[in-house]
């Protein structure tokens, strides 16, 4: 465990030192930034939409029959932008691009294509994982804000049409305008772009280290996916903590 994240500590460290050679990886960074959107946009707007509507559906009975209907909106909306969607976008891009991610770096590690681009004097950190590390650490935050808007409107349909609540769109978005600040957003946007370099470089790190045929990219696959998600985890309580001083 230990040398694993030293390994994933020292690839990030590198990863960093490449960040000059963006320019060149241009294009690179543009066909990952590109394939993350288009797979997971559907996704996103679902999941998130739904995640919404579920906030709204716990939370908003209780508040109405304690004569607090009026916050329903607010409570939906910090909820959404300072935890459940970066979180959940975070464990859905680990799931779905990371392991990809890990899939396709394996299978190269595996058949010894990460070796020849070394013997042709080829990083394979400046053509492999910097492009793959910059273009989700640019496109999570952008889904997690679209994220946080259809959230917010799943939880106003439901709040709207529930008929424990009958909670006008009007007074929903005018408590969440109230309550949520621009700040819970910001907060919620730059965990999300910590969860992604977290994404990219652990997913990187397995596929890199894959060794033993198909069922060792398997296994990377799978290694990429769980430490991800825990990392996610336990990152979250630290950034809460720091970002609520």
């Amino acid at each position: 465990m230990f040398r694993n994240i030293g390994e994933i500590i020292l690839l990030f460290w590198r990863t960093l030192l490449a960040l000059p050679q963006t320019w060149r990886q241009r294009q690179k960074v543009f066909d990952q930034f590109f394939e993350i959107g288009n797979a997971s946009l559907l996704m996103v707007c679902v999941l998130s939409f739904f995640i919404g509507g579920v906030i709204a559906l716990n939370f908003g009975p209780v508040l109405v029959e304690h004569s607090m209907a009026s916050v329903v909106g607010g409570v939906v909306g910090l909820a959404l932008a300072k935890e459940l969607a970066p979180v959940m976008m975070a464990i859905l891009i680990a799931g779905r691009i990371g392991s990809a991610m890990a899939a396709e770096i394996g299978s190269m590690s595996v058949y010894q294509e990460v070796d020849a681009l070394r013997t042709m004097n080829i990083n394979p950190i400046h053509y492999l994982v910097l492009p793959r590390v910059l273009a989700i650490s640019l496109a999570l935050p952008m889904l997690v804000v679209f994220s946080v808007l259809v959230g917010w409107f799943g939880g106003a349909v439901v709040a709207n049409y529930n008929h424990l609540m009958d909670i006008p769109f009007r007074v929903f978005f005018a408590n969440l305008r109230d309550i949520v600040e621009l700040q819970d957003v910001a907060n919620g946007v730059f965990k999300s772009f910590c969860f992604a370099v977290i994404v990219g470089v652990v997913s990187c790190h397995q596929g890199l280290t894959t060794i033993g045929g198909p069922r060792g990219i398997g296994r990377s696959v799978t290694k990429a996916v769980v430490n991800s998600i825990v990392l996610i985890v336990i990152f979250d309580y630290l950034l809460t903590r720091f970002l609520l001083k």
